[in-house]
């Protein structure tokens, strides 16, 4: 083996079957890009992906690894650029997914001497990337550096870093000898089938058999066994709730399937969930109690592939660790058919019913549009293979309720980090993913000025090597930060507070045109279904910069009494925009009153 340790390090790397890396340079890695470039000529090709910032170079990283089920791989530059990268490698770990991390660091001949750009890299890293995190020391250690962080990337679901001196970078790379104290590796990695116990499955299986409502809770770990989860669901005569990131599990259209749970979920899984009495969790994390059934209420089934996750959420009777799709095949022979009786047509009654009424909601007036209508009026025309991202904020809002998903599309938003500005780099990785199918982020304005606005300007240098060109940004342009801004009257009893609340007013669609993307100005609700269809049969990227009311409620399923207090609290505290957001909710409340008035 010839070559520079940052010539092997790639070549590694392909023989792992990465071939994209995103990142930004910088001093502390251009041993590294360097070699990158060399390689690339030599055929061993790893394709080097400039975003504007490192943060959303991770966020690519780990949405690389959502949509494509591989090791999403980042790169940063000493100090700051290793800073950076932290929110989106939390977001890999928090949503359980594989990225590795490569970082450079001060030479070797300066570690230790409070060198410029000199941070304590291990200690930085250690908890987000906990499960591997090691610095090179000699190039004889690159080998099993690299297929370690690797390998435990892709087994634990997590996030590994390794970090590389500058000086180590350009030394010559040599194996390890056959000496002691010296590490052989090799490259390769295959999942385990992991399936519970017979004993275990019986006993599910008891559960399960003896419940007469039961709910199915599915999460991202139920991916790919979509076909297991209706078979079971059909057998016990069951409804199916969907935790955020278990959106594509089932589809939409299904008259037994309530859709999303929680604070963004809808009222039919609010009802599955508190008149259930049994519950069976496959493949989700979901961390709000209040939105599960009371404890004693059901007996509980999980099943997941992490035992860490096993039991925390709800008290569980049985806990399988196992793949859902494996599991799941195994438990079904052991199931016994349920008559279609009152339960799945109460479930059934409750959905239709629902679907009503975001009809009636996503029509009612607003100053200018509802957002709920953007979102309506999108969900029909959703391409069959589509690639729907949702940033956090009220934006998930609609993308968890409105949206109806079927197979087989992919969809995702920032799960357990929930974090403002994934949106639009997670798109941009989808398309890189899948060139030939479209992409569509739905943001806010105060993620697009996050961090949005600068990373049009990596679709706008991309775009044209994408084999189906039609990437959709929809931003909702209300000049506020809306979702906090809920988060304040409803949860703590406070007014609108203009300071930390109002956003600059910004053209989106003007700036798109800028920087050659489509832009689409939206003022009225009349053209939403034309600008949808200009921009889904488009031969380039576009914007929908769509001008909407702030004070349109993303209500909960579920109000409590504490909410309606806090609510109560914020009208009487002279919030600046009371006015409007009473009038809003009271159409919301009463759909069938405010579409004839």
């Amino acid at each position: 083996m010839s070559g520079t340790v940052s010539d092997f390090v790639w070549e590694r790397l392909a023989e792992w079957g990465v071939d994209r890396v995103y990142g930004y340079p910088g001093d502390g890695i251009n041993g590294m890009l360097g070699a990158l470039n060399r390689i690339a000529h030599d055929g061993n090709f790893i394709r080097f992906i400039q975003a504007r910032h490192e943060e959303t170079a991770a966020l690519m990283a780990c949405a690389h690894a959502k949509f494509t089920g591989k090791i999403g791989v980042c790169i940063a530059t000493s100090g700051p650029g290793a800073v950076h990268l932290l929110n989106g490698l939390y977001d890999a770990k928090m949503d359980h997914q594989p990225v590795l991390a490569i970082v450079g660091q001060t030479a070797t001949t300066a570690i230790g001497g409070d060198y410029q750009q000199e941070i304590d890299l291990p200690a930085l890293f250690k908890d987000v990337a906990h499960e591997y995190a090691h610095t090179a020391m000699n190039p004889e250690q690159l080998r099993h550096l690299v297929d370690r962080s690797v390998r435990i990337a892709l087994s634990e679901r997590t996030v590994s870093c390794l970090i590389i001196p500058k000086d180590l970078q350009e030394v010559v790379y040599k194996s390890p000898p056959r000496v002691h104290d010296t590490v052989h590796s090799s490259v390769g990695y295959v999942a385990a089938r992991v399936i519970p116990t017979e004993h275990e499955l019986d006993h599910a299986a008891q559960v399960l058999n003896e419940g007469d409502r039961v709910a199915l809770l599915v999460g991202a770990g139920a991916r790919g066994a979509g076909d297991e989860v209706l078979l079971v669901a059909d057998t016990l005569g069951a409804g199916i709730a969907k935790a955020l990131l278990g959106r594509t599990v089932v589809a939409d259209d299904l008259p037994f399937v309530t859709g999303s749970i929680g604070l963004l979920g809808t009222r039919p899984s609010w009802d599955l969930m508190t008149t259930c009495d049994t519950l069976l969790v496959i493949g989700s994390s979901f961390p709000y109690a209040e939105f599960l059934p009371r404890e004693g209420q059901a007996r509980g089934v999980q099943i997941d592939l992490d035992p860490r996750m096993i039991g925390i959420r709800y008290p569980m009777e049985v806990n399988l660790v196992g793949d859902a799709r494996e599991t799941l095949r195994s438990l079904l022979p052991r199931l016994r058919q349920k008559p279609l009786a009152y339960w799945r047509r109460s479930i059934e009654e409750g959905v239709r019913d629902w679907w009503k009424l975001m009809e009636e909601r996503a029509h009612i007036p607003a100053d200018p549009i509802n957002p709920q209508r953007l979102f309506w009026e999108l969900s029909p025309r959703l391409p069959d293979d589509c690639i729907v991202v949702a940033d956090s904020g009220s934006s998930a809002s609609w993308f968890a309720r409105d949206l109806k998903m079927r197979a087989p599309m992919m969809a995702s938003v920032s799960g357990g980090l929930a974090t403002m500005g994934c949106g639009v780099p997670y798109a941009i990785a989808a398309k890189f993913a899948h060139p030939g199918r479209v992409a569509i982020a739905c943001v806010g304005d105060g993620a697009m000025q996050m961090n949005g606005m600068a990373e049009l300007l990596t679709i706008s240098r991309y775009w044209k090597e994408w084999s189906d060109p039609r990437l959709i940004v929809l931003v909702l342009n209300n000049g506020d930060l809306n979702q906090v801004t809920w988060e304040m009257r409803a949860m703590e009893g406070d007014a609108r507070y203009d300071a930390s609340q109002d956003l600059p007013a910004m053209n989106f669609a003007v700036f798109a045109e800028l920087i050659g993307l489509k832009g689409i100005r939206l003022e009225t609700p009349d053209h939403i279904g034309k600008a949808w269809d200009i921009a889904l049969a488009e031969t380039r990227p576009v914007v929908i910069d769509a001008v909407v009311d702030p004070d349109v409620l993303p209500l909960p399923p579920h109000i409590t009494l504490r909410q309606s207090k806090a609510f109560l609290s914020g009208v009487l505290k002279e919030d600046p925009r009371r006015a409007g957001f009473i009038r809003q909710a009271l159409r919301n409340m009463f759909p069938s009153i405010a579409q004839r008035s």
